[in-house]
């Protein structure tokens, strides 16, 4: 996402200025620096992300409270500043001062070799020995040539760091959007993937979302430690990375809980891949590893729930959590769907 805006000129600045200010007043945003960036870039046109998700709050009726208006920062113009990205600007700033030095210096040595050439041509035709204009050229093409070779190795060189930065930069939105002790994506990455994920909903693809809490986890860690706890947690998290499909997100939501949105599910199919993940993880065997002691097999409850156009996200994840604690309610080791939520309210 480019976070940046263009230098547009002053007539065209104060229009989009204007626009966006009467369009928030008409959806009573309070006029913040940070809800003025978002709807800036909104009418400016260069965010097409940005203006769906606005486009499709305002199509369904959905206020612009404060809670949305910070999402739509964080998620759509909201640089992320960290002490990598510090380090790397000024890696950039030195590497753009060494590139400009390079390129100067070519520039200088271009002069110097025309000059060279043309102070050449001119005792040529005063009749000076040729043999001594071609000694001339061949010494001064020899010093261009040494000074190319110089130059291609520093930008080598620098082309080299510029790689490093790319990888350092990659790495760390990695683990900005990971979670340490699983390997999971982390609750930013989640919260993001589900916003994109529900503009694509809203236009009438399914969206299906699975929660599974690992049963009776505070008695395993009290008996056994945290150690072993968090040994548990990343074999679940390994289970369910391999169960959900290429294009799902298996992220942790917290605590013991985690989570798998699947964008193109709907319910049934979402079902049946928490059924399989449930199955897997009962046929778990977990090992100690400081005294190879097989402890007792671990289970999950499952709860899964399918968006439902115009609603919000919390509404899906809220609707998915009770699926969940009717799982537990239930028996624990199962899945239950958010279909079976009427029929508990009906019954009693």
């Amino acid at each position: 996402m480019d976070d940046s805006f263009d230098d547009p000129d002053y007539d065209y600045a104060a229009s989009i200025a204007g626009r966006a200010m009467r369009s928030m007043a008409e959806q009573r945003i309070p006029p913040t620096p940070t809800n003025f960036a978002v709807w800036f870039q909104y009418f400016a046109g260069s965010h097409d992300d940005l203006r769906n998700a606005i486009d499709l709050l305002i199509d369904h009726n959905r206020p612009f409270d404060s809670r949305t208006n910070q999402d739509l920062f964080e998620t759509y113009v909201a640089p992320q500043v960290s002490a990598v990205v510090v380090n790397t600007s000024e890696r950039l700033h030195t590497l753009m001062g060494a590139a400009k030095d390079f390129l100067a210096t070519a520039i200088a040595d271009n002069h110097s070799q025309l000059q060279v050439i043309s102070d050449v041509a001119d005792q040529g035709q005063a009749g000076v020995d040729p043999k001594a204009l071609v000694a001339q050229l061949m010494n001064e093409l020899a010093r261009a040539a040494t000074r190319a070779t110089r130059l291609e190795a520093g930008f080598a060189e620098q082309t080299r760091e510029l790689d490093v930065i790319r990888v350092s930069l990659t790495k760390s939105e990695q683990r900005a959007r990971t979670d340490t002790l699983t390997g999971l994506a982390n609750r930013r990455a989640l919260d993001e993937f589900l916003r994109k994920a529900q503009t694509t909903a809203d236009w009438g693809e399914p969206l299906s979302v699975l929660m599974l809490d690992i049963d009776h986890f505070k008695t395993f860690n009290d008996n056994f430690g945290h150690g072993v706890g968090d040994q548990v947690l990343r074999l679940m998290a390994k289970v369910l990375r391999e169960k959900v499909r290429v294009d799902d997100l298996p992220a942790r939501y917290g605590g013991e809980e985690l989570m798998a949105v699947l964008p193109d599910a709907d319910l049934t199919a979402c079902a049946e891949i928490a059924e399989r993940i449930r199955q897997a993880i009962a046929e778990c065997t977990i090992t100690r590893r400081s005294t190879g002691e097989v402890l007792p097999n671990i289970t999950v409850s499952i709860g899964v729930a399918q968006y439902r156009a115009g609603e919000t996200i919390a509404d899906l994840v809220e609707r998915c959590d009770r699926a969940l604690y009717l799982a537990k309610g239930g028996g624990r080791n199962r899945v239950v769907t958010e279909s079976e939520l009427d029929r508990a309210l009906s019954a009693g």
